[in-house]
Order: C-alpha cells, then structure tokens, then sequence
C-alpha cells in the first residue's frame, strides 16, 4: 500500500508574538478530568512559553474568573476538559469579558460536548453515525433492557452524554449488564446514550484551523479504548499514519471536517471514528478541546505533519484570534 502524501503544517508568517499580549492559560478545573487537563496545561504552558509567549497558569478552580482582568490578561488559552471547560459556559463567561478565547464558541462547544446532540445533528445531515437509543433518568425503566438490547443486536456501549476521556463509559452484551452500566452512567449525567457496538477499528482526525491533520489508528488489548488506555496502559498501540490508503485518507479527513463544523466547530479539535468489518465508518464523538499530555493523540498528528509541541502550543493560541 502506498503510504499516504503528508503535506507539512505551513505555520502564519512573521507572526509577531509580542501581539498576543499576556496569555492565560486555562488548565485544572473541577471536572471529572482534572487531572488530565492539569498534564495538558502544564504542557502547552511549556510549550508557549518555550516559543517566547508571555503565558501564565490559570486554574478556575482556585481563583475566579474576574481575576484574569485584574490581572490585565489579553486573552485565554482554554486547556479545561470536560463540563465546565468545553461544554460552552466557559465560552459563554469569556466572551462577556470581552476576552479572545481558543477553540469553539459557545454553540460548537454545547453541541460537541453533548454526544446525544452530536449524533442527533450528525443524522439529520445523512453523516453515517451507529444506532442508538437514549435513555433518561427521570423516565428509565429496567424492564426495557432485554429490547433495547435487541434492537441494537445485543451489544452497545453506553456512554454519559456529557463525559470525556471514557468516564463513566461501559461495554456491554447482555440486558442485566447493560441495566448496570446505565445505572453507573447515570451518576455522571441525567441522560445516556446506549450506542450500538461497531466491531472494528478506531480512527481520529485532528483539526487545525479549518485542515484535518493525518489519520491515527489505535488499538488496546482492553475491553475498549478506556480512560485506562488513553492515559495510563503502555499496551496501546497507535499509528500514524495509520495505514489507510491516499484516497481514504482524504476521504476520513473531509468527514472530519464536515462533522465539525456541522457543530459549529471552530479553531481546533478531533473528531474520532470507528470502522467497521466491511469498510465503513462511523462518527463517534467530536471534541473541542482534546488532551495535550505525552499520550494525546493530537500532539502525534501534529509531529506526523513536521509540527514540534512548542509549534502546535502556538498553532492553539493562534485560533484566539478566530472571528465568533
């Protein structure tokens, strides 16, 4: 198989970094991701300040928002996972502020955060997505387990709405398995989506400034690509490029594309996929702030295209700079 033609990051010229101002670089948080976001924000702080940037550490969970204009900050570098950091209210607050912000506005950030309303969006537009079902707290009756498995052909995921890096996140192949893993997810979230199981491979696409950067494939010897394998497990095996043909390369790159901004996603992001037995892919989720620790998969598609972390670091604060 020919390997696919990697066109090389071609970063803004003579970018004047002296016009970015002072930098907030926003990473902690109270999320259920802390603890990722603070290994992300530390290392994009590393990495703006190794490219000269005037940045500075802000965590929202130990000091509040209106500090970042008593301390004269230009603009926001958002590194939160998770409620709180990506899922628009944050967003919401800087933009009152009057403060630039990377990544996605408010709309993009709401809508990728809420994996129900991703697929909803992403069906409405004839974008190949699995089957699903919804299942919502208030109204949950066990009984409906042995049907729901039935209709998605007896093996789903079942995933919190709106969770990131796998919390709270359950494979399952039988109804009383399936009841359980809802009860769990209904600890992170008042509605669950019980997405139907596609047996393959997973792919994601990173997105910088409207480009889709080269493919990754991951697999883990794990049930499923977990919290686990994304952050801690040295048996998971990515690669990049991810040995998918030029043509469908291309192809997985203009999806990614369309499905994010069909969310009103802007600046950067990832969106991941799974394919299945014969071929065809499936959107799983969009995120709009993705990790940026030594295991995210970011960063590795960024190097693929002869961009160093100190450069891509630069390329995320660049999209502050990005019209809403």
């Amino acid at each position: 198989m020919t390997e696919p033609q990697i066109i090389p990051f071609d970063p803004s010229p003579k970018l004047n970094l002296k016009n970015f101002g002072k930098v907030a670089v926003m990473f902690g948080g109270s999320s259920a991701e802390r603890d990722v976001s603070l290994n992300s924000g530390k290392a994009v702080l590393q990495g703006l300040l190794n490219m000269g940037i005037d940045a500075h550490a802000f965590d929202p969970a130990e000091q509040p928002l209106t500090q970042l204009m008593a301390e004269k900050f230009e603009r926001v570098v958002i590194m939160l996972h998770g409620r709180g950091g990506e899922d628009g209210s944050l967003q919401g607050a800087l933009q009152q502020l009057n403060l630039p912000y990377s990544g996605s506005g408010v709309l993009g950030s709401a809508l990728c955060m809420d994996k129900i309303r991703s697929k909803q969006v992403w069906q409405s537009l004839g974008l190949p997505t699995a089957n699903y079902i919804i299942a919502d707290k208030r109204s949950f009756d066990a009984r409906s387990c042995g049907a729901i498995m039935s209709k998605l052909d007896n093996e789903v995921m079942v995933k919190p709405a709106q969770e990131g890096s796998s919390i709270g996140m359950a494979r399952v192949n039988s109804a009383l398995q399936l009841e359980t893993a809802i009860q769990d997810a209904f600890k992170y979230d008042d509605q669950v989506l019980i997405e139907q199981f596609v047996d393959g491979t997973e792919y994601t696409v990173s997105i910088l400034s409207g480009k889709a950067l080269p493919s990754i494939s991951m697999s883990t010897p794990r049930i499923f690509y977990d919290y686990t394998a994304k952050y801690q497990s040295d048996s998971t095996v990515y690669r990049c490029p991810s040995g998918l043909s030029n043509e469908l390369e291309v192809m997985l790159g203009d999806l990614a594309i369309k499905a994010y901004q069909a969310l009103d996603g802007s600046g950067w992001g990832r969106i991941d996929f799974m394919q299945d037995k014969l071929g065809r892919f499936y959107l799983l989720e969009a995120n709009t702030v993705p990790g940026m620790t030594e295991k995210s998969l970011v960063p590795l598609a960024a190097k693929r295209s002869g961009m160093s972390f100190d450069e891509l670091s630069l390329a995320v604060l660049e999209t502050t700079d990005m019209c809403r």
